[in-house]
């Protein structure tokens, strides 16, 4: 089902969008990682599925689970459910399973959709899931203009440089040393995203400057 799922969606992809892909050398093929990006839209964990050659899987919001047949086809397609903000240890667990057996896995440090497209601080999840499992990470960017997607728009899917997990230097699981690893990922991600600040009216540009000044 998976195979089959993201081979059709590939296509309607390519058929609705100006889309490209880059940094696919970037993408470790002999080993599973952390596939950590930005949030633009509802399709993102599909659309980061595109270039893998192993499967992804990746967490969505419990309710999404509450239909039993959706919740039973995104299943199968690689989705686990998490409480958002519950702090439940078990998402570390369930998401460390999923790296040891042979899955990638897709993170959204930001943990919501950015409408603008530009990129928040991040949550450190990330880094927690990082350093209990010892998987190196993929920065990955999801760019587009506009706070939604339209047919034919320009979508462009980026992959950069991987940070290995030695890179990473984590020695343990403090706040501190956690939120050091979370900046450094988000670092990255920020690296790869195009975002243009949506230009201020002439009035409110003056005012901005008048109170900088």
């Amino acid at each position: 089902m998976y195979a089959i799922v993201r081979y059709i969606v590939k296509g309607v992809y390519k058929l609705a969008y100006d889309f490209h892909i880059e940094g696919v050398e970037n993408i470790p093929q002999d080993r599973t990682v952390i596939l950590a990006s930005n949030h633009r839209s509802y399709a993102d964990p599909v659309l980061l599925t595109m270039p893998m050659k192993l499967p992804v899987s990746y967490m969505a919001k419990e309710e999404l689970f509450k239909n039993k047949l959706f919740g039973w086809f995104i299943r199968k397609l690689g989705a686990f459910p998490v409480k958002r903000g519950a702090g439940d240890m078990s998402v570390i667990d369930d998401s460390i399973n999923i790296l040891k057996s042979g899955r990638n896995l897709v993170i959204f440090p930001e943990g919501t959709r950015s409408k603008d497209g530009s990129v928040g601080k991040g949550k450190t999840g990330v880094a927690m899931i990082a350093a209990m499992s010892g998987a190196d990470v993929v920065p990955c960017a999801i760019c587009f203009e506009g706070e939604k997607l339209k047919f034919r728009s320009k979508l462009t899917l980026k992959f950069g440089p991987v940070i290995r997990a030695d890179e990473l230097h984590i020695t343990g699981t403090s706040p501190k040393e956690l939120k050091g690893v979370k900046q450094r990922i988000m670092g990255a991600i920020t690296e790869l995203v195009d975002f243009k600040p949506k230009a201020l009216p002439v009035s409110e540009e003056k005012a901005v400057n008048e109170v900088s000044d």
